[in-house]
C-alpha cells in the first residue's frame, strides 16, 4: 500500500490578561471561592447589554501581529448560537466574518530544519462559564464567564506530531514572551485541540478526519497525534474506511477515546451581533504595538548563539521568561556566559527545589553581578561557588563578605605563588613529562596539586598563567627526572 501521509490542523485557545472581561466590567480574575467576579451580563440577564473592552482588542492586535497576521482593520462581532448550560445567553459573541488578524505564519525548527506553519486566522471571543461535575451534580462556575479568548487556527501545512509540537511550543512562548496571557496548558488558560487525516502521499484530496478536544499538555500533543496515526493507519491498511469522530485523549493510557460521531455539520446561525458596533482599528494602533513589540523567542535565541551561550543553556532560558528578563536587565555589567551558567545551573536548582521563582526570591542584582565578577576575573572558584552561593541566596548578603567569613580571601601574591608553582612541579616530574608530551590531564592534576597546597586559596586564572609560564620556560627532557 501507498506511503500514508498525516495532515494536522490546531485550534488554540488562549485566556488574555486583561483587567475586565470583554464584554462585562467584572475582574478579569480567579478566585477559590466560585462565583465572585461576575456580573449580570456574564450572567445573560434579559436586557443586559454587552460592552466591548477595547484593551481586549490591543492585546489580540498584538498577538495578531506577533504571528505575522493581515489585519481586519474594519470588523465586527457575531453571535455564535447553540444551548449548552455554561452558555447561559445561548450564544456566544466571537468573530466568525471578519476575524482581527488573518494568513499569518510561524516559523518552527524540527531537526534542524525550518518551516513555516500558516495561520488562518485569529478571532477574539468571551469564554464560557466552567462546569464542575461532582456525583450530586453538575454545578457552573461564573467566574470564567465572559473571559476573554483569542482562537488561533492553523493552516493543514503540518504533517507529523513532532511539527506539532513544535508549533504548539513556539506558539506558547510567543504569546507569553508577549505578556498578553499564562499561556498555561495544564491549568488550562491555554487549551489545544487538534485535528488529523491521513491520505496516499499521491492523492490530491485530504484523508477523512477526525478531531481530537482538550488536550492537556504540550507533550500530550504529539503524543495523542502519534496514536491516532498509528489507529487510522491501521483502519486504512486493513480496508476499511475511517469514521469522522470527536475524540479525546487519556493520558494514563495514551490512547484516544470516542465522544461523539460527526454525523451532520453544525449550524450555528451565525450573524452581527447587533449590540456591539462595527470597531475600527486606526493605523496608529498598529504602529504603536509594532513599535512596543518586545524581544520575542526566535529572536532571542539568535541573540544569546551570538554571545557564545551554548544551546542548552539557550533553550533553558527561553523556556524560563523571568530568567531571561533578569539576564536581560544585568547583562551588559557582567560576562554573559558566566552569568547564564550560574542562572541554568546552581540557581535554577535552588528556584526547582524550594519551589519558587527568580521573582518571589527577589535577588539582589547588584550582588549576583559581583559574584559574577568574581568567577570571571577567577577570584572565585567553582567549588568555592557552591559554598557562596546558597548564603547569598538564602541571606541576601555581599558575596565578599561571605567570602571573608568563610576564610576565602584569594592568594593572588605572584612571587609566592610562583615558589609554590616551583615546587609542585619539581615534585611532580611525571606529570611534566606528560605536560610535554601534550597530554592535556597533566595540567589540570598540577593546578589540582597547587590548590590543594593553598587549601583552594590561589587564584585559579594567576596560577594557571604561572604554572604555563615555568612549564614552558625552561627545556624539559626525560633525563631530568631519572632518579
Amino acid at each position: 500500500m501507498e506511503k500514508l501521509v498525516p495532515t494536522i490542523g490546531i485550534e488554540v485557545h488562549v485566556e488574555l490578561k486583561s483587567n475586565a472581561k470583554v464584554f462585562s466590567t467584572a475582574q478579569n480574575a480567579y478566585s477559590n471561592e466560585p462565583n465572585t467576579f461576575v456580573d449580570i451580563r456574564d450572567l445573560g440577564y434579559p436586557g443586559t447589554l454587552p460592552k466591548l473592552n477595547l484593551g481586549v482588542i490591543h492585546l489580540a492586535l498584538r498577538a495578531a501581529l506577533a504571528c505575522n497576521c493581515s489585519i481586519n482593520q474594519h470588523m465586527h462581532f457575531d453571535r455564535k448560537n447553540y444551548f449548552y448550560p455554561d452558555l447561559p445567553k445561548g450564544y456566544q459573541i466571537t468573530e466568525q466574518d471578519t476575524p482581527i488578524g488573518h494568513d499569518g505564519f510561524l516559523e518552527i525548527k524540527v531537526n534542524g530544519e525550518k518551516k513555516k506553519i500558516g495561520i488562518e486566522r485569529i478571532h477574539i471571543e468571551e469564554d464560557t462559564c466552567k462546569s464542575i461535575h461532582t456525583l450530586e451534580g453538575t454545578y457552573l462556575n461564573y467566574n470564567r464567564a465572559g473571559v476573554p479568548l483569542i482562537e488561533i487556527v492553523s493552516k493543514p501545512d503540518i504533517h507529523s506530531p513532532e511539527e506539532a509540537v513544535a508549533y504548539v511550543e513556539t506558539l506558547r512562548e510567543t504569546l507569553l514572551y508577549l505578556g498578553i496571557s499564562d499561556v498555561k496548558i495544564e491549568e488550562g488558560s491555554m487549551r489545544c485541540d487538534t485535528n488529523i487525516s491521513l491520505a496516499p502521499e499521491s492523492s490530491d484530496t485530504l484523508g477523512t478526519r477526525c478531531e481530537i478536544k482538550n488536550i492537556g499538555s504540550v507533550a500530550g500533543v504529539g503524543n495523542a497525534l502519534r496514536y491516532e496515526m498509528e489507529r487510522q493507519r491501521d483502519i486504512l491498511t486493513s480496508g476499511d474506511k475511517v469514521t469522522p469522530e470527536t475524540l479525546r485523549f487519556d493520558d494514563k493510557t495514551g490512547k484516544t477515546i470516542l465522544m461523539r460521531v460527526k454525523e451532520t455539520g453544525n449550524d450555528y446561525r451565525y450573524f452581527p451581533e447587533p449590540d456591539i458596533p462595527y470597531v475600527n482599528i486606526p493605523d496608529e494602533w498598529i504602529n504603536d504595538e509594532q513599535n512596543n513589540m518586545p524581544i520575542l523567542p526566535a529572536e532571542l535565541r539568535i541573540r544569546y548563539d551570538k554571545l557564545g551561550i551554548n544551546q542548552n543553556n539557550i533553550a533553558t532560558m527561553i523556556s524560563n521568561i523571568d530568567l531571561s528578563k533578569f539576564l536581560s536587565s544585568i547583562e551588559d555589567k557582567v560576562d554573559v556566559v558566566t552569568a547564564v551558567n550560574l542562572l541554568t545551573g546552581d540557581i535554577l536548582s535552588y528556584l526547582n527545589k524550594n519551589h519558587i521563582t527568580i521573582d518571589e526570591l527577589n535577588l539582589d542584582a547588584t550582588h549576583f553581578i559581583t559574584l559574577v565578577n568574581l568567577i570571571s576575573s577567577g577570584k572565585l572558584s567553582s567549588k568555592q561557588t557552591k559554598e557562596v552561593l546558597p548564603i547569598m541566596l538564602s541571606k541576601d548578603e555581599d558575596p565578599t563578605e561571605i567570602m571573608k567569613d568563610l576564610g576565602m580571601e584569594q592568594i593572588s601574591d605572584t612571587s609566592a605563588l610562583t615558589e609554590i608553582v616551583k615546587k609542585i612541579i619539581a615534585d611532580n616530574p611525571a606529570s611534566v613529562t606528560d605536560y610535554k608530551a601534550g597530554k592535556d590531564r597533566a595540567i589540570k592534576y598540577l593546578m589540582g596539586q597547587i590548590m590543594k597546597e593553598t587549601k583552594g586559596q590561589a587564584n585559579p586564572k594567576l596560577v594557571n598563567d604561572l604554572l604555563k609560564e615555568e612549564l614552558d620556560k625552561q627545556n624539559w627532557t626525560h633525563k631530568n627526572y631519572i632518579v
